[in-house]
């Protein structure tokens, strides 16, 4: 089974959150082929969970909350990002501006 490349799954859900009424952009762009990709979600400029996606044991693509518990301290989730983007430059980091945006990843996450 092949791997959809991450900077199609990215355009993928860039455009499904536009064609939803959202906002989306790229944050920072990450490797083509197979790039990490971290979703910052928020409803109306209140942040949200950042969600990212993880290859599984089981083989398969999952979705998992992860950096700062409290995500509305604004700081902490800009120093985890920037920690995570040091640390990996092939990760994207991508923000979503739509109502129940964890919601929208867990569906574009099904088609992939």
């Amino acid at each position: 089974m092949s791997r959809l490349k991450s900077r199609f799954l990215v355009d993928l859900l860039l455009r499904r959150t536009e064609a939803a009424g959202g906002f989306a952009t790229i944050l920072a762009k990450g490797d083509e082929t197979s790039g990490i990709i971290l979703v910052q979600c928020s409803d109306r400029g209140e942040a949200g969970p950042l969600l990212e996606r993880r290859f599984s044991a089981s083989g398969t693509y999952i979705w998992e909350p992860v950096g700062p518990d409290g995500t509305k301290d604004g700081e902490s989730r800009t120093n985890y990002q920037d920690r995570r983007r040091n640390a990996d430059p092939d990760l994207w980091i991508i923000e979503l501006d739509i109502a129940d945006a964890p919601r929208l990843v867990a569906e574009w996450g099904a088609l992939t």
